[in-house]
């Protein structure tokens, strides 16, 4: 545990014990729990009445590949121009080819849940990491929280989670036919594949992406021209 342990943390370290590692954050507190105690800790947190989360908030996947990794260089920063350098190949600017296929963290994708307790008026957030990186499987939830459905359908689609169990687990935002899950560190910002229509098939085709990746530098108006203009106008109007 982490931070001064609330009542409420030693009271979920007192029924879970080992089982979770519990952590508090800004007020915040995390139960990360294992792949095979995770549906387990969902019930307890559900039905014992001095838990009571009977509610699920949202469910969400996350990719830690490049947690902890920035493109940019913010350690020389001034209140002049731009100062902020930028990597070559930052997360995502890379053509689907050159994408990156090391390994990453030894636990890299993970499943997080928000749950809501209205009995006592309390949050709490539950992550679980799946075991095996080149085919992350994490057990549904389906069964535990009915509105977990779609947030898993969407976090396989988007990051490739599995969720053993789930009753339809297909894709709900991308086409069915997409190639890759879009959310995942190693995918291309520019994607992999564009659509058009051909005039000469008469349909709409799928064709590798034309465009380059690039890294896009925001821009900082210091002082903007336009109202510099407006206000040398006013001056010039006379009464």
């Amino acid at each position: 545990m982490t931070d001064a342990a609330s009542p409420f943390m030693e009271k979920l370290g007192g029924h879970f014990g080992a089982r979770v590692r519990i952590s508090q954050q800004r007020g915040e507190i995390t139960l990360e729990a294992d792949p095979a105690d995770y549906k387990s800790v969902l019930f307890a947190l559900r039905d014992r009445d001095e838990f009571a989360f009977e509610q699920m908030i949202d469910l969400c996947g996350v990719d830690y590949l490049s947690y902890g990794e920035a493109e940019w260089d913010t350690t020389d920063v001034s209140s002049e121009g731009f100062s902020r350098g930028v990597e070559g190949e930052g997360p995502g600017r890379f053509t689907w080819a050159g994408r990156p296929l090391a390994d990453g963290p030894a636990m890299r994708f993970a499943t997080v849940v928000h749950l809501l307790s209205i009995k006592h008026n309390r949050r709490i957030r539950v992550r679980c990491f799946a075991a095996d990186n080149s085919m992350p499987v994490i057990d549904s939830s389906v069964d535990v929280y009915p509105v977990a459905n779609w947030f898993e359908r969407e976090a396989f689609d988007l990051f490739g989670i599995i969720y053993s169990g789930h009753p339809d687990l297909r894709r709900i935002l991308t086409d069915y036919g997409f190639v890759g899950h879009p959310f995942r560190k190693d995918f291309p910002l520019i994607g992999n594949v564009e659509v058009r229509y051909d005039e000469d098939k008469g349909r709409v085709i799928y064709q590798p992406v034309s465009i380059e990746p690039r890294v896009g530098v925001p821009k900082t108006i210091r002082d903007d021209s336009r109202r510099q203009q407006a206000q040398s106008e006013q001056a010039q109007v006379k009464p």
